[in-house]
């Protein structure tokens, strides 16, 4: 189960309980976001196309965080001229997990056991 969404001016591959980094959303950390700009859905090997959306197809998603991502460097050089200029840029992404899939008339959820990962304990001898 797969879908694809399009926000932030990107198209995104997303499945059941997948994280996911986009372009700043107005939400709170732990709130909810639907995404109806679904152009694609493809459930058990059939691929549904929208022409541009699928019509009644969503995703949900919970926010996590509204984060940062690591500082990029803009440099310029004019050369000959002693002319150097260094800035640099981190970029507002907010932090997804994919909750749901809504098409068809039906929600696709992950699997209870993918969905919560057991932790491991390490033990010393």
């Amino acid at each position: 189960m797969f879908a694809v969404i399009r926000t932030g001016g990107k198209q995104y591959r997303v499945t059941p309980n997948a994280l996911l980094k986009v372009e700043k959303l107005d939400a709170e950390a732990g709130g909810t976001v639907t995404f109806t700009d679904v152009l694609a859905v493809g459930v058990d090997g059939n691929l549904t196309i929208g022409a541009p959306i699928v019509a009644d197809a969503s995703v949900t998603a919970t926010v996590i965080a509204q984060d940062r991502l690591d500082k990029v460097i803009i440099f310029k050089k004019r050369r000959r001229q002693n002319s150097r200029r260094r800035n640099g840029h981190r970029q507002h992404v907010t932090v997804l997990r994919i909750g749901g899939i809504n098409a068809n008339g039906q929600t696709y959820t992950a699997p209870a056991a993918a969905a919560e990962p057991e932790a491991v304990e390490a033990t010393q001898e």
